[in-house]
């Protein structure tokens, strides 16, 4: 999923700093490759590069141009596998993901060439347009065959004709001084001075210079971009490194939670005291309540909330409920900091497509991110502590600062969040030395003098290991401070209005044939490219993971029996090779090498 835009300016120049200002919005999306469709002297030219479209554009001769469209996004495999894409005699940039796109290609008279999901697109518009069918009608096939986001600009040179698709809203048009402009966003559009904006939800025509001149296609190559996109390799001895001990471990008898649990205590009956001390936290407050919360916020079919999005299970139940049950009319917000994986981004294009939801994604320097990532974990291999694993997911705090970046361009102040109650986990604070806090309600909760004494055990910790005090530092705490102490405003927990159920949310997300991962059967955490590494490292050290914690909240809830409990366990703690090869290969750490120094590592049992 990418940033586009483009502008056609009939016997006008188009202004450099216009097409700067388009540019650097589309980059938030991803900076690390780059193209330019150009029109210049009744000839178009595509150029890709794996390079920022900011750079690109200073390498680029654009001057004189009456159209340009371009499009910025996180890395492909290669610079020949970027857009704009040339197929069937027409030239496409697209934002989004079509997840059956190699069905698609099934029986077709027209042969793949490129991996590259878009390619499809021109090739449905051509068979359509043989058959002399509508622009509608065109719009219909593209939108019932394609699963997942179509954002597109499709452009036929010899015809003059420019057609622009959405499904889910990304894309918006404008007139100005005689010009048209397209974008992503409605934002870029508004910091350049456009009126008039309206969201494409359909298909639209433009007419475009003619040209029966051959198309020119330039690619720059950087030659030193890191592989950001690492390809899922099974190596069969990496895979036996992988250990899946079983320790015999006492655990509570009324939930499952082992002796190796931080600052757990049994009582006479074997009962724990997390078990004593548990308030219910799936009794959820009347719907009607949240119906009134909101009711200010509505704007008659205008987007009115920002969904914080991640493709995960319950942020895409709690979209479906926000749009079907809710009434709402969301935008969905997508931070992706480097651990956002493929499937997570299907999953992400499915719903929105279905939904008919804009989603804005705002992108980090992954490079920099997976380099913080890499200093902080061969931090923690050189003196191995559970209490610093958390160090591995600082950089995806500043999720939180950019929910305030998106309410600032788009004008919407309601944001509204689907964080599942039962995720409270104590343990991975508690070996810091942290006792829990059987009075946290919330996942993600905010003050001061909580963060301090967090941080302060995490001081201690580095300074007994000094590699910790490297280049992420800053970025580690600036992310804490924008989740857990700026004050949030406009701000609601749709599951503290809607009583989340296991079996149903699954159902659901079936109904919107959402992707489950290849390598567990669970649908948590499956978006996340951390999570199967640091429960590897939880699980081999001391015995239990996050789903323990999970499932014991379950149990307590009386919506799980402890025997089903631990029968999923048993699966779910089971090593995933695959998501623990893609997570070290994408952070350029030896797998062999981590792996070893965890399974060495002293373990909290006998």
């Amino acid at each position: 999923m990418c940033g586009i835009f483009g502008v056609f300016i009939k016997d006008k120049t188009i202004l450099r700093e216009e097409i700067a200002s388009l540019a650097k919005h589309a980059q938030e999306r991803g900076s690390d490759s780059s193209g330019l469709l150009l029109c210049k002297d009744g000839a178009y030219e595509a150029i890709k590069a794996d390079i920022p479209i900011s750079r690109l554009l200073g390498k680029t001769d654009h001057e004189d141009c009456s159209f340009i469209a371009g499009h910025s996004r996180l890395a492909t495999n290669g610079t020949s596998d970027n857009q704009p894409v040339f197929k069937a005699g027409m030239l496409t940039i697209h934002n989004g993901i079509i997840c059956n796109a190699d069905e698609l290609w099934k029986g077709r008279e027209a042969s793949r060439e490129l991996t590259i999901d878009t390619e499809i697109i021109p090739v449905l518009v051509k068979e359509e347009k043989s058959k002399a069918k509508s622009l509608k009608e065109i719009e219909s096939t593209l939108f019932v065959q394609c699963e997942g986001v179509i954002s597109a600009a499709v452009l036929e040179p010899e015809t003059g004709e420019l057609m622009l698709f959405s499904n889910n809203g990304s894309l918006y048009t404008s007139v100005k001084n005689d010009g048209f402009y397209f974008a992503s966003e409605s934002w870029p559009l508004k910091q350049i001075g456009c009126e008039n904006i309206e969201q494409v939800k359909g298909s639209l025509r433009w007419s475009l210079p003619k040209s029966g001149k051959q198309i020119k296609q330039t690619i720059i190559e950087n030659g030193e971009r890191p592989n950001l996109l690492p390809k899922f390799n099974f190596v069969s001895e990496e895979e036996k490194l992988l250990r899946y001990d079983r320790p015999d471990l006492k655990r509570c008898s009324r939930c499952v939670l082992p002796e190796t649990m931080p600052f757990i205590r049994f009582d006479s009956e074997s009962v724990c005291n997390y078990c004593h001390n548990y308030t219910s936290r799936n009794q959820p407050k009347p719907f009607k309540l949240l119906e009134e919360l909101v009711a200010p916020y509505r704007r008659n079919g205008s987007p009115d909330c920002i969904v914080p999005f991640s493709g995960g299970r319950d942020s895409s139940y709690g979209l479906h409920l926000i749009v079907k049950e809710l009434g709402m009319n969301p935008i969905t917000y997508t931070y992706d900091w480097g651990m956002v994986t493929d499937l997570g981004r299907r999953n992400i294009s499915r719903m929105c497509s279905s939904l008919g939801v804009e989603n804005i994604i705002i992108s980090a320097d992954i490079e920099l991110k997976r380099k913080n990532i890499r200093k902080n974990l061969s931090a923690w291999l050189k003196k191995p502590h559970l209490g610093m694993m958390a160090l591995l997911t600082a950089g995806d705090k500043h999720f939180f600062r950019h929910v305030e970046t998106v309410k600032e361009q788009t004008g919407i102040s309601l944001n509204l969040w689907g964080v599942n109650p039962l995720e409270v986990t104590h343990f991975k604070t508690g070996f810091l030395g942290m006792p829990p806090s059987f009075e946290q309600k919330r996942v993600y909760t905010n003050g001061f003098i909580g963060q301090f004494n967090y941080h302060r055990r995490r001081f201690w910790q580095m300074l007994a290991n000094p590699s910790y005090l490297n280049a992420s530092l800053f970025d580690t705490l600036s992310g804490e401070y924008w989740r857990s102490i700026h004050k949030k405003t406009d701000y609601f927990h749709i599951f503290d209005y809607w009583e989340w159920d296991e079996k149903r949310t699954d159902e659901v997300l079936a109904s919107y044939n959402w992707e489950f991962a290849n390598d567990t059967p669970t649908s948590w955490r499956i978006g996340d490219a951390t999570a199967a590494f640091y429960n590897y490292v939880y699980y081999t050290v001391a015995g239990f993971t996050e789903h323990d914690t999970f499932r014991s909240n379950q149990i307590r809830e009386g919506a799980l029996t402890r025997d089903r409990a631990l029968e999923l366990i048993e699966v779910e703690n089971q090593p995933r090779y695959e998501s623990i090869k893609w997570y070290l290969d994408a952070i350029d750490m030896d797998f062999g090498e981590v792996i070893s120094v965890v399974n060495k590592t002293s373990k909290l049992y006998n």
